[in-house]
């Protein structure tokens, strides 16, 4: 009787790790979309066998624990490698709306203005006396300006769409530290018990590569499961349970977005963008800081020399009424920079005779000013007296351009390689329906032959007691 009885426990066992792994099956089918889950098995062991005599008796099998198919190299390979692509993809993202400002082929850029501007200089030495000439000087001259004044005003609306875009990235950044912090303490509890938790650290490692893809970080699990995430060197962001948000400013100095990070509530915020290298927010404060920043000091640096050059030989002339040149642009008071402050005078927007085209009082015939202000766009002004208006302008085109492309290969050559490394850990921790069909079929036959032993078992015990009977 006590053999039947175990036949019985064999078959009843047998039946609850078929339906056990049947579940997994539909777990693993529920999720094949699922973005980070990995695939789940039984895994089952043989029961401990029981002695009878000299022979030992095995007792059917037990489910040993359902743990998930996963590489932790590979998802380590795959976190670092996430974090690349964030950087490659924040960069070429921002370095797209610069070469957007620069843009020559599809729009009238400032170099056009510019050489707009001294051809109608190289008119007026053809015709000196000519008001219609002079005129034309100072459309193309405001035209310039107001140029100069787009590409610098554009540069800034870059600034601020970067900042706008450090305050979502910060938002995010807290609500993954959040909810890591979270799902450490979950997965504490839950392993605690002997019990590998699956799910959750599915889930956290998915964040964990999101997390890098934003910024860069470095992590550790301890002893229990919990992960440490830090970035910028030492700002913590998860320890265990508990979790640090980062903080943002606005910086006096230039208006920019700061982030900060305070280690407790009683402590000061300190600064820690400088510090941030890694992810598409790392690449955004740096284009934000140091190529936009480039750029903008460069263009200053163009109508500041351009205007300064003018100026000095328009002041050495006379204009049509045989005074002496005036200042030909002027400077608005204004720490916004050179390009930005950069205006025609309005002695000249108001009588375009004030424009001095001869070097000689009363010569209305005399062009000797104008051509020399002609000739200054040909003038080597720049980069110590080496380069041209010119030259200058557009090798500052041509960098922001080889940047863009450099950038954009880096981003393309990065996802080559990142979705290799997501088709080698779809292969092994992927979800395959075929294959969990298959299984379904498995356990399912599995099932029914379990319930056979128990009906067996069952028939043997009719027997056992109509012996009796007989």
């Amino acid at each position: 009787m006590a053999k039947i009885n175990a036949m019985m426990d064999i078959g009843k066992r047998s039946m609850m790790n078929s339906q056990t792994a049947l579940q997994t099956t539909a777990h693993n089918i529920a999720n094949k979309t699922t973005e980070g889950y990995s695939r789940q098995r039984v895994d089952l062991v043989t029961a401990p066998p029981v002695n009878e005599g000299r022979y030992q008796i095995g007792m059917g099998s037990r489910a040993a624990g359902i743990t998930r198919t996963n590489n932790p190299y590979l998802e380590k390979q795959i976190q670092r490698e996430t974090g690349q692509m964030g950087f490659f993809e924040g960069r070429s993202e921002s370095l797209a709306r610069v070469e957007q400002v620069f843009n020559e082929q599809s729009n009238k850029g400032l170099n056009q203005y510019v050489t707009d501007f001294f051809n109608a200089f190289r008119e007026l030495s053809n015709t000196p006396e000519s008001v219609t000439t002079r005129t034309m000087v100072k459309e193309t001259a405001e035209a310039m300006v107001n140029d100069f004044k787009r590409v610098k005003t554009q540069l800034t609306d870059v600034q601020k769409d970067a900042d706008m875009q450090v305050r979502f990235h910060v938002e995010e950044i807290n609500k993954m530290t959040r909810e890591i912090g979270s799902l450490n303490e979950q997965i504490a509890q839950v392993e605690i018990q002997g019990t590998p938790a699956n799910d959750q650290r599915d889930r956290r490692d998915l964040l964990l590569k999101q997390l890098n893809q934003k910024v860069d970080i470095k992590y550790a699990e301890g002893d229990q499961g919990m992960v440490t995430v830090s970035t910028a060197g030492n700002a913590l962001l998860v320890s265990g349970i508990d979790h640090s948000d980062l903080s943002i400013a606005t910086n006096p100095d230039n208006g920019h977005t700061d982030i900060f990070y305070q280690t407790t509530s009683h402590t000061t915020p300190f600064k820690v963008s400088e510090r941030i290298k890694g992810g598409s927010l790392g690449a955004i404060l740096e284009v934000r800081d140091k190529t936009v920043e480039e750029y903008k000091a460069n263009i200053d640096t163009i109508a500041e020399t351009l205007a300064d050059e003018v100026n000095s030989a328009h002041m050495g002339g006379f204009d049509r009424y045989g005074n002496q040149g005036a200042e030909f642009f002027t400077f608005s008071e204004s720490t916004e920079g050179g390009a930005t402050n950069l205006n025609v005078n309005s002695l000249i927007t108001q009588d375009v005779g004030r424009i001095a085209a001869g070097a000689r009082p009363n010569a209305p015939g005399d062009n000797t000013v104008a051509n020399v202000i002609s000739m200054i766009q040909y003038k080597q002004v720049l980069d110590d007296k080496s380069s041209t208006l010119d030259d200058f302008y557009n090798s500052q085109v041509g960098k922001i351009g080889v940047a863009a492309q450099r950038a954009n290969k880096s981003r393309d050559s990065q996802a080559s390689v990142l979705q290799q490394l997501d088709t080698v850990r779809e292969s092994v921790s992927g979800v395959s329906l075929d294959e969990e069909a298959t299984k379904m079929i498995e356990f399912q036959k599995a099932f029914d032959a379990s319930a056979r032993v128990i009906r067996t078992a069952d028939e043997m015990f009719d027997t056992v007691l109509n012996l009796k009977r007989l």
